[in-house]
């Protein structure tokens, strides 16, 4: 068995996909055009992932409005003015905000796992959003009618209908997308805020069995969009500790656009619960250059000084279009850093075999 290595989420969509949105929106033409177009862009996602040897496949998030926001699709109890997310090159994203209750999500993520598994022969794993995430939606000063702790409740009751249905749809892992974790310790460096949104999560993750949550995975980044973050600036040390108390069975950590990655690793190692598998961010989905395969190797031979290798395996840092409208990384750009990310592990993984004494290793290339 080598070192395992999955795509993080979503890659940017094909133009002639664009272009469908772009008449759909206009009124050119209809949603079983549009419909057509995006099982296109499934189809050949998947495709471009099985034909580069990737083990793992996804449907690079084609349909998603963004990797926050599916859930909300078709709800009409939604103001456009909520919490606003700034990147450091100044432009913002803004989520809506919820205007009445109960909170009923209007799209589950399960939908874009079986469009996905119509065209796979590899498994399939499914990215949703994270409760946290859509925690955000309720106004400070409340909803008449509709207290907070109800609408938490039927946030996590939706979350949990979330990820299960993705397992019951037989993903090969349902990774929950959390990258406000390190946002909520610049927004607040006590740490109160991040302590309530892992505490929220955990109350998802609680509803699932020590085997459900074997297949749950967590990623977490300082954000991926139109080259920027939000949130590069905070320090790792700072919020390991606390996103390693989440109750799941593996962890996504975004890493090669990191500038002191030992010190991330030595926290790693400190902190990763018994049992789970550490995913480290390998290609920068940010960075146009692409990575070689040896930097790739480098950078997980890095990570094995610190980790234990068969608990090790590989990802891209982030998504590389987390928003249907972000066009900053071409689409061959993307498949040519996901190549890179598994040419690269697969040469860690032989290296790392031949410094183990006898024939007997678990990691082949």
């Amino acid at each position: 068995m080598g070192i395992p290595t999955e795509p993080i989420g979503s890659i940017p969509r094909p133009a002639e996909l664009l272009a469908a949105m772009a008449d759909h929106a206009a009124g050119r033409i209809g949603d079983e055009e549009l419909a057509a177009a995006q099982d296109r862009a499934v189809c050949d996602t998947v495709r471009r992932l099985e034909e580069i040897g990737s083990p793992v496949v996804t449907d690079g998030e084609q349909t998603k409005p963004s990797f926050a926001t599916y859930p909300l699709t078709g709800l009409n109890r939604l103001a456009p003015d909520g919490v606003i997310i700034p990147f450091a090159d100044g432009h913002q994203r803004q989520l809506p905000r919820l205007t009445a209750g109960p909170l009923r999500y209007g799209v589950y993520a399960d939908r874009y796992l079986h469009a996905a598994l119509r065209h796979a022969a590899s498994p399939v794993k499914q990215a949703v959003i994270a409760p946290s995430a859509l925690s955000l939606l309720y106004p400070p000063d409340g909803i008449e009618g509709y207290p907070r702790e109800a609408f938490l409740d039927d946030l996590t009751a939706e979350a949990e209908a979330d990820i299960r249905r993705c397992l019951d749809a037989g993903a090969h892992r349902v990774q929950l997308d959390f990258t406000e974790a390190r946002l909520a310790l610049k927004l607040d460096p006590s740490g109160s805020l991040l302590d309530q949104f892992i505490a929220l999560n955990n109350r998802v993750l609680d509803r699932f069995s020590s085997t459900e949550q074997t297949r749950i995975g967590v990623h977490t980044c300082p954000g991926g969009d139109q080259d920027s973050t939000h949130s590069l600036d905070v320090d790792y040390t700072a919020l390991l500790p606390a996103l390693l108390r989440l109750k799941a069975g593996a962890f996504y950590i975004q890493l090669a656009s990191e500038p002191e990655p030992d010190r991330v690793l030595a926290v790693l190692a400190e902190h990763l619960p018994d049992q789970a598998q550490v995913f480290i961010g390998v290609t920068d989905p940010i960075d146009p250059r692409v990575e070689t395969p040896e930097e790739v190797r480098d950078r997980v031979l890095a990570a094995a000084r610190h980790l234990p290798p068969n608990r090790l395996g590989t990802c891209d840092d982030c998504g590389f279009s987390p928003f249907a409208d972000d066009t900053s990384t071409s689409r061959d750009t993307a498949f040519a850093k996901i190549s890179a990310r598994i040419e690269g592990t697969a040469l860690a993984a032989r290296e790392l075999v031949s410094e183990r004494p006898g024939p007997s290793s678990t990691l082949a290339g």
